[in-house]
């Protein structure tokens, strides 16, 4: 494969571009037209690098020390699955982890589309019985022997 289109490589500059706060190496990751779907959160979606743009400076500026960290990936053709986890503090010392998975679509050496799945995690300490709960519309206290 072309090192210039290689999928995985083009995932690397990303998360290198992510944690060195370069926006313009960041943004020219990115197809002109590349189309996001956020499928947990369907409304977050979007169309374009000019909304790449948008997102990463307010990020960079929110979390001065983000740093971006591919735990894993794999690629099959055109397509990157790869486990996120960006971490940092917020201007206001409050700490930012977010993990999860990114499907990223290549093409001609740029994101085409991603299916973003990185969210952030939950320090609330709820025990997995209670989140069945909450999903199911149960009680714990109810189903358990």
């Amino acid at each position: 494969m072309d090192p210039q289109t290689d999928p995985a490589k083009v995932v690397r500059a990303l998360a290198a571009a992510t944690s060195a706060h370069d926006l313009e190496a960041l943004v020219a990751c990115f197809a002109d037209d590349y189309r996001n779907e956020t499928p947990v959160h369907p409304a977050r979606g979007f169309r374009g690098a000019t909304q790449v743009r948008r997102n990463w400076a307010q990020l960079f500026a929110g979390i001065p020390d983000l740093t971006a960290r591919v735990v894993a990936s794999a690629t099959a053709g055109d397509t990157v699955w790869s486990e996120w986890e960006m971490s940092g503090a917020r201007q206001d010392g409050t700490p930012h982890l977010m993990r999860g998975v990114i499907i990223f679509v290549i093409a001609d050496g740029h994101v085409v589309s991603a299916r973003f799945y990185l969210e952030p995690v939950d320090r609330s300490g709820t025990g997995v019985d209670e989140a069945v709960a909450r999903t199911a519309g149960t009680s714990p206290a109810g189903i358990l022997p």
